[in-house]
């Protein structure tokens, strides 16, 4: 039973993050450019529960998020859906206790999502890109998630622990023999 409330509590979280990204960072933006939460809530999916659980939950809301916002439906599916299993990758050669090293994970995640997307938009959709003005919004975009974690970070952790709490118990047996 927690399992599915802790479940339809993510969904709540994602459309919360999707009125943010519409409504409110639509007028509180730099230089136009607005973060990209998406990417936080299935790095952090995939960092508290597990790299399948926050691809499976990356790969959904990738789609949802395409039938939303994107011309091409997939893409931000499959590229949520390894930002989710990268997170395990991530994990094992960072802690994730420490609020630095969570935000070196989404600078590293935002960054290869950033770079992919723009080479699939030139390979497939044939649309140029200038390489100076994408790594400005790139890093306003990085330091942007930062800012976010860093104002949410005691909310990020409380339900990250909750969600580790929840997917991942570890049952004890205390046999001596």
């Amino acid at each position: 039973m927690k399992k599915v409330s802790s479940i339809i509590i993510m969904i709540l979280v994602y459309f919360f993050i999707y009125f943010l990204q519409i409504n409110f960072f639509s007028w509180f933006n730099i230089n136009g450019v607005k973060p990209n939460l998406f990417i936080v809530l299935v790095l952090l999916v995939g960092i508290f529960i597990d790299g399948k659980a926050g691809a499976i939950f990356g790969f959904i809301s990738g789609l949802y998020t395409d039938f939303l916002f994107s011309n091409t439906i997939g893409i931000s599916a499959i590229l949520f859906a390894v930002v989710g299993y990268s997170s395990t990758i991530l994990e094992n050669r960072f802690s994730s206790d420490s609020k630095i090293t969570i935000l070196i994970m989404q600078s590293i995640v935002t960054a290869i999502y950033e770079f992919v997307l723009v080479g699939y938009r030139a390979l497939f959709l044939h649309a140029y890109t200038d390489i100076l003005p994408f790594i400005y919004i790139l890093a306003i975009e990085i330091l942007f998630n930062a800012l976010v974690i860093i104002i949410l970070y005691p909310l990020i952790q409380r339900f990250g622990f909750y969600l580790e709490s929840v997917f991942n118990k570890k049952e004890m047996l205390t046999r001596y023999f």
